[in-house]
């Protein structure tokens, strides 16, 4: 198993979180962090938890350090998590205990589960609520929270020379390209906390809209996908 760590200067919460994977991961086989650019010490600090650490030069956006993990990982699984601290390493079990034979994906779902005070905005959540009601919506799904980055996938089902986003819209993408290609999707609970140290990069607004803009392309590029085989 592999776990990847996107992160962008995130020295103050990254070593606990490296250090807290390895003690509750049983399976686990190599923590990945991917330094995007950052201008603290988060790379020294992973390194000295014991993560390996695969940096960028300069920032390039969470999608591009989710597929030079994926790129980098050897494990037949992969998990995922962000490394702010708001993610609870102790609902790991739980994510790897769900990828049973048969499920490609397993989501942390943070409204099947608890959000802590602070951990989520009025807005983020709001808007939360609306992309994963437009995601259903187009995909013919009900998946409970889309946008979630604590998540496991099969190796196997995810390509990361397929994947395009450079940005938030990363997850939206990966979850796309399961459902597209017939895999099977599940949730377990699992509790968000306030952000540990440091500052996002999302800004609500325009990610959002780049978000949205990845299930419309989604949509438009597997109907022509599916009209090119109906007509073949």
């Amino acid at each position: 198993m592999s776990v990847i760590l996107p992160a962008y200067d995130e020295a103050q919460t990254i070593g606990d979180i490296v250090r807290g994977v390895r003690g509750c991961a049983l399976r686990l086989a190599e923590v990945i962090v991917v330094d995007d650019g950052s201008a603290d010490a988060t790379a020294a600090v992973a390194e000295a938890a014991g993560a390996r650490v695969i940096r960028h030069p300069a920032n390039r956006g969470k999608g591009e350090a989710v597929r030079t993990g994926l790129r980098a990982a050897s494990g037949d699984v992969v998990l995922f998590l962000d490394a702010d601290g708001q993610d609870d390493v102790g609902d790991i079990p739980s994510l790897l205990a769900a990828i049973e034979p048969g499920v490609d994906m397993v989501i942390g779902s943070r409204f099947v589960g608890r959000l802590e005070d602070g951990a989520m905005t009025p807005l983020n959540w709001l808007g939360n609520r609306l992309l994963t009601g437009v995601f259903n919506g187009l995909y013919g799904s009900r998946i409970r929270d889309t946008q979630a980055g604590f998540r496991a996938v099969r190796r196997s089902s995810m390509d990361p020379e397929a994947l395009r986003a450079r940005s938030y819209d990363i997850e939206t993408e990966m979850l796309i390209h399961v459902l597209q290609r017939g895999g099977r999707v599940v949730e377990v609970p699992v509790t968000r906390y306030a952000r540990a140290g440091g500052a996002t990069s999302f800004v609500p607004f325009y990610h959002g809209l780049g978000i949205l803009r990845a299930m419309i392309a989604g949509k438009l590029q597997g109907w022509v996908r599916g009209r090119a085989c109906h007509e073949a």
